[in-house]
């Protein structure tokens, strides 16, 4: 030992404090760690007892994201020196916000003790846990209504809860809570029949990719052409459509939808959906609008849209084509037939479905709130777009 006498150790430095407490965590005994560090058996008990116990490394090794050990033990030797959190919190390269969470969960300036402070958070990071859909069952039926009768995602329905009961944190739950409820064996507070309530019906994506060889269309004008204000979304009226096709490709439901608001019309093509018939039905529903929501629509190169010059000079509305193989230029309205295929599965017959059907869905999914729109529905954002041009 360096002193023969412990009364007469000079007094503990933080840095030979903190030696203490890594060389415990790593598993040398008090008498052990007494020798490395020239000090008493005593004092470093005294240490141990001060910092409140010492977790092993081995008892938990959070990740990057959440503070370590060593990190907690920096926290108590900034108290100790006086320091302030902010200060704290620059030497850790963490937010003030951290540091103050942390202090305050764990008995204060006064009474915080690093190693204390990590076995608890340590106790709290212990899984499994009780889901929170399976403790809660007013939630649960909230979720279920609006899964089951709504056909709700559930990203919306996390969205819509915290508009619903901003000040009810317990009523609040994340989109991946709601999807683990449904797939994830041991977490299934959720009846499993739900699941094909879902979109896609499944819990794994397929791909839905698919290249096809365009027909020839006369007198095509190419997305490359399309007015700059198309692409901002700033100025309304301008839409993306495209056919949703049933089994063996026999029957068809057309789809626009708005890029600014998102809203959705569906063209109804009895007994086929060939040029004559597309264009006929587009007309006839482009034709419903206002004249200052009709400026542009922009298709694919599929052959339904061999008529587009007659449509343009029955409607007014200009008519733009994507490149080939690029469903990525219509990404609006391929996500909405995406949200389409709820209702219309791949692999069935669309001819069962009336016109007073496809309203009937439209309507649905024109009052379903929008991440895209900052959760506002389509025909809120419809509507308000009316007020602000009338």
């Amino acid at each position: 030992m360096g002193n023969a006498n412990s009364g007469r150790y000079p007094k503990l430095r933080p840095d030979e404090r903190r030696r203490i407490i890594e060389l415990v965590a790593d598993g040398m005994a008090a008498k052990d760690v007494a020798v490395e560090v020239a000090r008493s058996a005593s004092m470093v008990r005294r240490v141990i007892c001060e910092a409140g116990g010492v977790a092993r490394r081995t008892d938990w090794d959070p990740s990057p994201a959440r503070l370590s050990a060593a990190d907690r033990e920096e926290i108590r030797a900034g108290l100790e020196a006086g320091q302030s959190f902010r200060l704290i919190a620059k030497g850790l390269g963490r937010a003030p916000s951290t540091i103050s969470r942390e202090v305050n969960a764990n008995g204060g300036r006064e009474g915080y003790a690093g190693w204390r402070a990590h076995r608890r958070a340590c106790r709290l990071a212990q899984r499994p846990k009780t889901a929170k859909l399976a403790g809660n069952p007013k939630l649960r039926a909230q979720v279920e209504v609006w899964l089951e009768e709504e056909l709700w995602s559930p990203a919306q329905i996390s969205a819509q809860l915290r508009i619903d009961y901003p000040d009810d944190p317990m009523m609040w739950v994340s989109h991946e809570t709601i999807y683990q409820s449904l797939y994830v064996q041991g977490r299934g507070a959720l009846r499993k029949e739900l699941a094909s309530c879902l979109r896609t019906g499944r819990a794994i994506r397929r791909n839905r990719s698919r290249l096809e060889r365009p027909p020839v269309i006369k007198d095509k004008v190419m997305i490359s052409d399309r007015p700059a204000e198309v692409e901002d979304r700033a100025v309304p009226g301008h839409w993306e459509g495209d056919l949703i096709l049933g089994k063996g490709g026999r029957s068809a439901v057309g789809t626009l939808v708005e890029r600014t608001t998102r809203y959705v019309m569906l063209l109804h093509l009895p007994g086929d959906h060939r040029a004559e018939t597309v264009r006929a039905a587009m007309t006839a529903k482009i034709m419903t609008l206002p004249e200052h929501l009709r400026r542009s629509i922009t298709w694919d190169q599929g052959s339904e849209m061999a008529q587009h010059t007659r449509f343009s000079i029955d409607s007014g509305v200009k008519v733009y084509f994507c490149d080939p193989h690029s469903p990525w230029q219509r990404g609006t309205n391929e996500n909405t037939n995406g949200l389409l295929r709820q209702w219309m599965p791949k692999g069935t017959d669309l001819s069962i479905h009336t016109e007073a059907d496809l309203d009937a869905i439209a309507h649905k999914l024109n009052n379903r709130p929008r991440q895209t729109l900052d959760w506002m529905r389509p025909s809120q954002a419809l509507a308000q777009l009316l007020r602000t041009i009338a």
